[in-house]
């Protein structure tokens, strides 16, 4: 069985490098781009030379264009504004667009959804298995509990990390609204500082912590009087995130146009 033609983004970051070691030891996936921002050190070299390891036989690129034409699929944990270009690139190549992006505004989901139409689109605030069991577990025990149980959430990430609350935060959150039967936007309480009163009830609360070299930390919190329910995900290896994007990038392979989280790619829904 041929392998799958995959290209990756932000060729250089973090995920970028643990992406492109995932992939070369798949036996089921081909690395056949790495795209960077122009100008940047890595373009022009070989992909693993650049990395520091023996040479991959693919050049880093900032023509994203030529790269995803030849690609079967694309993964891109990169920024907003970079993450809806490579949609609209993805969509006229019919590549499989796997999103780890976080931190869009409605405008740039928007035109992911445009780009949806035409190919198909996985995008999730976390692809590793664990994260999104927490997710349908904080569905479930929030439709179990009721309102009367306050939820807050409470993330911790790398000094690095520049948006908040995280994405996976978002994810859960969301997952809490649904099994209320409402929406994010209707429950959601922004972080708090100074005399802000007492919580309201139903609310569902974040609060992001920033420091060192956290990978990921999810606490999900449901309190009542006298009683407290804590889900929590601690991720201490950045290729889980890898490991569940590329798994995507395959699952996607055989899937008509439409958006699709990783919920969808692991059956969980």
């Amino acid at each position: 069985m041929d392998k799958v033609a995959i290209v990756i983004t932000g060729a250089s970051g973090r995920m970028g490098q643990m992406l492109a070691r995932e992939i070369a030891a798949s036996d089921a996936a081909d690395l056949v781009g790495a795209i960077e921002l122009e100008g940047h050190p890595w373009i022009g070299r070989d992909l693993g030379e650049a990395m520091g390891g023996a040479a991959s036989g693919v050049t880093v690129t900032s023509d994203a264009v030529q790269a995803i034409a030849k690609a079967q699929a694309v993964i891109d944990f990169t920024r907003p504004e970079a993450s809806v270009a490579f949609a609209e690139l993805c969509a006229q190549a019919r590549a499989v667009h796997v999103i780890g992006t976080t931190g869009f505004s409605a405008d740039d989901l928007a035109a992911i959804t445009r780009a949806a139409r035409h190919a198909p689109i996985i995008r999730a605030g976390n692809m590793s298995l664990g994260v999104n069991l927490l997710v349908g577990l904080s569905r479930r025990v929030a439709a179990a509990l009721g309102p009367d149980w306050d939820i807050e959430i409470v993330e911790a990430h790398h000094r690095h990390k520049v948006d908040a609350p995280s994405g996976t935060a978002l994810m859960l959150g969301e997952a809490a609204a649904e099994g209320r039967g409402a929406s994010l936007d209707d429950l959601r309480t922004p972080a708090r500082e100074g005399i802000t009163g007492a919580r309201e009830a139903g609310r569902i609360g974040f609060s992001a912590i920033r420091g060192g070299d956290v990978v990921g930390e999810h606490d999900v919190i449901f309190a009542a009087d006298g009683e407290r329910v804590v889900l929590r995900h601690l991720a201490t290896d950045r290729a889980i995130f890898a490991r569940g994007a590329l798994r995507a990038a395959l699952w996607g392979q055989d899937k008509g146009p439409g958006e699709y989280d990783m919920m969808d790619v692991l059956g969980l829904e």
